[in-house]
């Protein structure tokens, strides 16, 4: 197994985790990548539902494939009622031109976009929207700088190439925050595929360094809440 596939599939056995810890998105990024209407949408490397439960909750007819077993059973448990298989980008179990709109939250840095846009194209309807989203910590603030010198670098190989059949690619950003606590950020950084891979003493070690900045850093110690500000990266683009 490369590195990339075991970091791809570190998290199954951390959904509970993941699910917990990990931010949903900005409402203004995906009136942004959804095209207007009513769109099917698939949700494709949907995880635990994070993206999936706010596609539903608009109303929208939204379907989710995802590779890791134990992340689709989360996400069945999180989301009742979608439509939910095992699945990947590469070989999405779907008929052809079953969805207006596929989103990837995430997850584009984890496929083979060679093999992933011809079969994304496939289950698109003629001119259908592909859109791709990244949530980045805003490191202009202190602590969230800080906290990435503790845990590492963000999904520093995320890449909005998508190649043919698709068109030309549009980026957008939006800032945004969210309210957590001391234990949401800890499950936060825990739900990390590097995190998730590292040694169990390593790991322990790095969580307890994060703890150690929330006793004492002036922005968080004794705060039962505090706002961690993001930058949603988005791409989208079109079936030509």
């Amino acid at each position: 197994m490369n590195d990339r596939a075991a970091h791809a599939n570190s998290f199954g056995p951390a959904a509970e985790i993941y699910e917990r810890g990990r931010p949903s998105y900005p409402p203004a990024a995906l009136d942004w990548l959804l095209p207007a209407g009513t769109p099917r949408v698939l949700d494709l490397g949907a995880g635990t539902g994070k993206l999936t439960r706010q596609i539903r909750d608009r109303g929208l007819e939204v379907t989710a494939v995802e590779p890791a077993e134990g992340m689709l059973e989360q996400l069945k448990r999180s989301v009742p009622g979608v439509p939910a298989h095992l699945g990947r980008a590469e070989q999405i179990p779907l008929p052809d031109s079953s969805a207006d709109a596929v989103l990837l939250a995430q997850a584009w840095h984890w496929v083979d976009p060679a093999q992933a846009a011809p079969e994304i194209a496939r289950v698109l309807t003629p001119g259908g929207r592909l859109g791709l989203l990244w949530n980045l910590r805003d490191e202009r603030a202190d602590w969230v700088r800080r906290l990435g010198e503790i845990i590492g670098s963000q999904e520093s190989e995320r890449d909005t190439v998508v190649g043919p059949p698709f068109g030309p690619v549009e980026i957008a950003h939006f800032e945004w925050t969210e309210t957590l606590g001391p234990e949401r950020l800890i499950d936060m950084v825990a739900s990390r595929s590097y995190v998730i891979l590292l040694e169990p003493d390593e790991r322990a070690a790095l969580l307890m360094e994060v703890r150690r900045l929330i006793a004492t850093h002036p922005d968080l110690v004794g705060r039962t809440e505090f706002r961690l500000p993001y930058i949603t990266e988005c791409a989208r683009t079109a079936l030509l």
